[in-house]
């Protein structure tokens, strides 16, 4: 690290957890993205601001004025710019030594079985349920963490699943590929704005965690907020023996 990062990373160097060597590590990791909105808004920006060296974002929208309520990544001057485009443009305003790569596409597997095999972590901040299973099988495959979170109304949930550990239960678990699924948006449901930054910002935390080997990500644990009464509660999750996508993949 030069003179000018070992200042502006200074508050996580002083971290006995972290030091040099944690700092390094965020400086040499990989992060993909899945969604650049409202959760993809404050994962990306905080993992910018702390310094991880490449983050990749992926999202095929573009950005709307509804859009503006919730995702902080992205300006009223840039509506109707690709998501992905306004996002890199707020991301490397806040650190230009970060490289951002945007790729606006829809996260299809092909796109994923690229992408998820260079990553360190990967985030899933999309709103869709075929994609997040597209997302987990991927991660599964290649033995990526992947973060997951998600926020609709007043209510949040986030947790992750590292394949490279044999007893960590995979998205699949939870929710199996085949069941039907009613997918529930917050362009008709509706969601408070906050809350998608606390679970978005608590998704990054939980990805600095995974890279730098801190602490106990939240693996196994499943965290719901219900943010009427700010309440959370955990639950813990397990590997499904039978499951059609990471039972084999030990």
């Amino acid at each position: 690290m030069n003179d000018d990062q070992l200042l502006r990373y200074s508050r996580h160097i002083l971290l006995d957890e972290v030091g040099i060597e944690g700092q390094q590590a965020m400086l040499d990791a990989r992060a993909l993205i899945i969604g650049a909105g409202g959760l993809g808004s404050p994962a990306a920006l905080y993992l910018a601001a702390s310094g991880v060296g490449h983050i990749t974002l992926v999202d095929h929208d573009a950005v709307d004025l509804t859009n503006l309520q919730r995702q902080i990544a992205h300006t009223t001057a840039r509506v109707g710019q690709p998501k992905v485009q306004s996002a890199a443009q707020a991301l490397q305003a806040l650190n230009p030594d970060v490289q951002v790569q945007c790729i606006q596409q829809h996260a299809d597997a092909a796109l994923l079985d690229e992408l998820v095999s260079q990553a360190s972590v990967v985030l899933d901040c999309c709103d869709n349920y075929r994609t997040r299973q597209t997302v987990n099988a991927a991660c599964v495959k290649h033995r990526v963490p992947l973060v997951a979170g998600a926020i609709i109304r007043f209510d949040g949930q986030i947790t992750v699943f590292d394949p490279r550990k044999d007893t960590s239960p995979c998205y699949a678990c939870l929710f199996a590929p085949e069941d039907e699924f009613e997918e529930v948006q917050c362009s008709t449901m509706g969601v408070l704005a906050p809350l998608v930054g606390v679970i978005g910002a608590m998704q990054a935390a939980e990805a600095l965690k995974i890279i730098t080997g801190i602490g106990d990500p939240l693996v196994g644990k499943l965290l719901m907020l219900d943010g009427k009464s700010m309440e959370w509660s955990r639950m813990r999750t397990s590997r499904n023996p039978e499951c059609s996508v990471c039972c084999n993949n030990k």
